[in-house]
């Protein structure tokens, strides 16, 4: 283990619908300066900056920072899929606790364009050519998304599995709007009843459209420093990364498994690395953001993280166990399905919706007694990343 590793600073922008928002740069700026504010530090003392975007021409991480200050910092440019917010504070956190730097920037950013992703490059092999082969196999292919197709495979495979109801997937959506209705940077702050969500129009059984994310533009960032920093600047009391790891995709990925080929290996070997680093189990945790890009998805990753056990998933729900009240608060912010998913801003607006609940500071939202934090990212093709917070 090298040194510990502290978020002092955190901001984000209200996440709105492509066409609606600012430049990403605007808006990557916005989110940098308020988590700057939030820690109480300058620009000029940051070290490094780790930008994260899916989509945009290359050096757009640089053309982001330039707008918060020119000091000739390295600007380095990451994009994992779905997981690049929290691969660029990954690296972050990598610089502090290895003891390269003392002060690092984490940003992360998307300026997305309206409609389902889709393949930019035509005349290369695609990165997920191994999990759409999978699918092929598995299930086959249809004109749904692509996305919708892998995630909502998922989701037939865990009902026929265990037996599942459809309506299962559909209280997954309902207690995500129930929850963004009280966060101000959410997408969507309109509350739905099951019944609304179930009855809105298939796109991949068992999935309606309430419950997939939309396609969302925003930015999200941090500020991550060493135990000698801060108390150079007088802070104390932060919150720190207990652990953190990220898995790729292993053997097991590219079976006959669709809840598999989506990362249900990747998520649980990286949560079970974080509770041996962390010396925390997930009985340890209060509060949870976890990848709901689909709900089929934070079904499954219920069980990856050991919220419950295998096949239990529908029983876990129908306690009330992942909402207040319950075991756990899962995607109190609203999650990718309400709060909307900009796919490099993901992973840091996670972590600045966990470090507001550490500190207390979640207004309508905050979870009671919430001492323990568990954050869940993950990208297709393929990348997983499980951060354990705490705070002093």
């Amino acid at each position: 283990m090298g040194r510990r590793v502290n978020v002092i600073g955190v901001g984000m922008v209200k996440f709105q619908k492509p066409g609606a928002s600012e430049e990403y740069n605007v808006m990557a700026a916005k989110a940098a300066r308020t988590a700057l504010a939030d820690a109480g530090v300058d620009y000029n003392d940051v070290e490094q900056a780790y930008a994260g975007y899916v989509f945009g021409d290359s050096t757009c991480g640089q053309r982001a920072v330039y707008e918060v200050g020119l000091t000739g910092i390295p600007v380095i440019n990451v994009n994992n899929n779905c997981s690049t917010g929290s691969t660029a504070l990954y690296l972050a956190r990598q610089a502090i606790e290895g003891g390269l730097a003392e002060c690092v920037l984490a940003v992360g950013f998307e300026q997305m364009e309206k409609g389902a992703l889709g393949s930019k490059w035509s005349d290369r092999t695609s990165p997920i050519d191994k999990h759409a082969d999978v699918m092929n196999r598995v299930q086959g292919f249809n004109q749904a998304p692509p996305t919708a197709q892998m995630f909502g495979g998922a989701g037939r495979e865990y009902r026929w599995k265990y037996g599942a109801k459809r309506e299962m997937f559909g209280k997954v959506a309902e207690k995500a709007r129930k929850h963004a209705s009280k966060n101000p940077y959410a997408l969507f702050n309109e509350v739905l009843s099951l019944e609304q969500i179930m009855a809105s129009p298939e796109v991949f059984d068992p999935l309606t459209r309430f419950q997939c994310c939309p396609p969302t533009c925003g930015a999200a960032a941090a500020i991550l420093c060493s135990d000698d920093f801060a108390r150079k600047k007088g802070i104390s009391g932060s919150v720190y990364i207990a652990a953190q790891s990220m898995t790729t995709d292993y053997a097991s990925s590219f079976g006959d498994s669709m809840i598999k080929m989506i990362g249900y290996d990747m998520a649980k070997a990286a949560a079970d690395q974080v509770y041996t680093k962390s010396g925390l189990g997930p009985e340890d945790v209060q509060v949870v953001e976890l990848h709901d890009c689909f709900t089929a998805n934070e079904v499954v990753t219920y069980e990856a993280l050991g919220l419950c056990k295998e096949g239990e998933a529908e029983k876990f729900i129908e306690e009330g166990n992942n909402t207040y009240g319950g075991k756990y608060v899962t995607n109190p912010s609203g999650g990718l399905l309400s709060k909307g998913h900009p796919l490099g801003a993901t992973g840091l607006a996670q972590c600045t919706e966990l470090v507001w609940q550490l500190r207390g500071a979640a207004e309508a939202r905050q979870v009671p007694g919430a001492k323990v934090a568990l954050q869940h990212n993950l990208g297709l093709g393929g990348a997983c990343v499980v951060t354990m917070y705490r705070k002093d």
